[in-house]
């Protein structure tokens, strides 16, 4: 993933999630559907591959986003003004789903736009999604926030525009527990942008 990110975590990940994620972000105006060609493609994050970008249907692409038989998934989501971002859909620890947004990729105000589509799309989803973290730029790239929003036991080394996690995970996290937060049930949010999400 290229540098500025949007990231959410979700529980019971499955096929219908992805539809729902993926009618979402089409109402959002982030559509898998190239605008010219009407073309959805998967794009490979095997580092044989890396890239390399397969045509699907519609179909194709909610059965394997669900995940039922694949570790990770990354296919293009395209603006309503032209420009394109990648998106991950990843197993990662303790049975939660990842879904990544490159929007480092965007310019500026297709990249508000679509920080602001992913975010209220998550906010829909908010029962399953434990967590999110948005950061423009990709500062805080190394940090891993797996074990942030997951484990809530990661350090951070620096601060995300935003980062939201459960009650629970906040308390368990040395960093989060002692710092001030905004309550946006069912998140804790925290960070420099905190009324921006």
């Amino acid at each position: 993933m290229g540098a500025g990110f949007f990231y959410s975590y979700h529980l019971g990940w499955s096929r219908p999630d992805a539809r729902t994620l993926l009618g979402d972000l089409e109402a959002e105006g982030l559509r898998p559907a190239h605008p010219v060609t009407g073309r959805t493609v998967l794009v490979s994050l095997d580092s044989a591959s890396l890239g390399a970008r397969s045509p699907v249907t519609r179909e194709q692409l909610l059965s394997l986003a669900g995940l039922q038989r694949l570790h990770e998934v990354g296919f293009r989501l395209w603006t309503d003004a032209g420009p394109d971002l990648l998106v991950r859909i990843r197993r990662a620890r303790g049975g939660v789903v990842a879904v990544e947004f490159s929007v480092g990729e965007l310019p500026g105000p297709e990249r508000e736009h679509a920080v602001g589509a992913i975010r209220r799309t998550v906010g829909r989803a908010s029962v399953l999604c434990i967590g999110f973290v948005v950061d423009r730029t990709g500062a805080t790239a190394a940090t891993d926030w797996d074990g942030v929003v997951i484990e809530g036991a990661a350090p951070l080394d620096a601060w995300p525009d935003t980062v939201a996690v459960r009650d629970d995970t906040a308390a368990r996290h040395p960093q989060l527990a002692v710092t001030d937060a905004v309550d946006m049930a069912p998140w804790k949010v925290f960070g420099n942008e905190v009324l921006g999400v």
